[in-house]
């Protein structure tokens, strides 16, 4: 299609001949579609966040307190999304943000490789989480030519972390993502009433059952002794990390290291310092801490603090237009999480694909209607908070 939202006309031309989408283009109803077709301990774990929710809830509803100024009398026939970093020309700025629960989002229990398709029908690069149901190697090849980025959990064993940055690289990933946040789980009330974690079960470790450090650790196969593997993974995830580890991050590969979890323009500015490749603000989607801003309400100032070092964003994201206000605030790249999910949950790696591309088609006709033919445009105009 010439343009993202060209994807409206399909739609309309199916709508013609009787065939309806299968999944909804709307968060609302995705969600609630979603949300009856899964079994309890996944929805609990997926929709759930930390505490009452509250910061969760927040960080969706705060893009209301900011909108766009329309520009009128502006050609926008020809419109442009692309966007450079780390010296790729990507299509759009959206990514799929990693979500640790990703594999068992499908029936088979390859919901990761299913996401990876995903990317690669619709065009959007996909950050694959260390909790996978399988590994790295075989997600990246999976995307095909889309790029994909990998997300990691700083084990406590250094050589561990070693051993998963440098089987992500040579899988061929662009960048890795080092979440700051989670060395240990927040208090998630959700998960805590059912007694579920799924990763206690043995679920979404395959990065580490196929690790051979990992596998060294263990001393035997896993598959003798699957508890025993879950608990020694239990004894090494969580590794504490201090500005002092920053030159240790950037020693395991010669990839671009993002820092995931900078809310602080202090936290921006020391992480540029220390020669962080690129800053990722978020609030882990309000799943860790409760009792925060919104996470799009500390965009601006993070992006200030960065410089020209390029800033992700996630954390609320449930629309084209969401993304399209985050832009505008300066995010280079703009991550959708839930959104997705639901979208493997209900079709697989179309039904995922199918949700991207209707939130790149909202995208794409707020700019047309709006006046803003490129993504300079965007950031141009800014974000007016109302």
């Amino acid at each position: 299609m010439p343009h993202y939202g060209d994807y409206q006309n399909l739609i309309y031309g199916r709508g013609l001949q009787g065939d309806l989408p299968k999944v909804p283009v709307d968060f609302t109803t995705l969600e609630a579609q979603a949300a009856a077709a899964m079994p309890k301990y996944l929805l609990d774990y997926v929709q759930g966040g930390c505490g009452d929710e509250a910061t969760q809830r927040r960080n969706a509803s705060a893009f209301a307190d900011w909108g766009m100024m329309p520009r009128m009398m502006v050609d926008t026939r020809l419109r442009d999304l692309s966007v450079e970093l780390f010296g790729m020309k990507l299509a759009s700025p959206l990514f799929m943000a990693p979500i640790g629960m990703t594999g068992l989002a499908t029936s088979d229990g390859h919901g990761d490789m299913a996401a990876a398709r995903a990317a690669a029908l619709s065009g959007v690069p996909l950050v694959a989480s260390t909790l996978s149901n399988d590994p790295v190697e075989a997600v990246i090849a999976a995307a095909g030519a889309t790029p994909s980025f990998f997300q990691l959990y700083t084990p406590k064993d250094d050589e561990l972390a070693q051993s998963l940055v440098s089987r992500a690289e040579d899988a061929g990933a662009k960048a890795i993502v080092v979440t700051l946040d989670t060395w240990v789980t927040g208090w998630r009330p959700r998960d805590l009433n059912s007694g579920s974690f799924p990763q206690l079960r043995g679920h979404v470790l395959e990065n580490y059952f196929s690790d051979p450090v990992f596998q060294a650790r263990l001393g035997k196969p896993v598959e003798d002794n699957r508890q025993e593997a879950t608990m020694l993974w239990a004894s090494l995830f969580g590794k504490v990390l201090t500005w002092s580890d920053i030159g240790w991050l950037k020693s395991l590969t010669k990839l671009p290291v993002v820092l995931k979890g900078i809310c602080h323009p202090d936290d921006a500015r020391r992480a540029v310092d220390e020669g962080a490749d690129g800053i990722y603000c978020s609030n882990h989607g309000g799943r860790q801490a409760n009792g925060g801003i919104a996470a799009i309400d500390c965009l601006a100032g993070v992006v200030e603090a960065a410089g020209d070092v390029p800033v992700l964003f996630d954390s609320g994201v449930r629309s084209g237009s969401d993304v399209v206000k985050a832009v505008a605030l300066g995010a280079r790249m703009v991550g959708v999480g839930r959104p997705y999910f639901y979208g493997l949950v209900l079709g697989g790696d179309e039904g995922a694909a199918h949700v991207l591309n209707c939130i790149l088609a909202e995208a794409d006709l707020m700019m047309a209607v709006n006046g803003y033919p490129t993504i300079a445009d965007v950031r141009r105009e800014g974000a007016i908070r109302r």
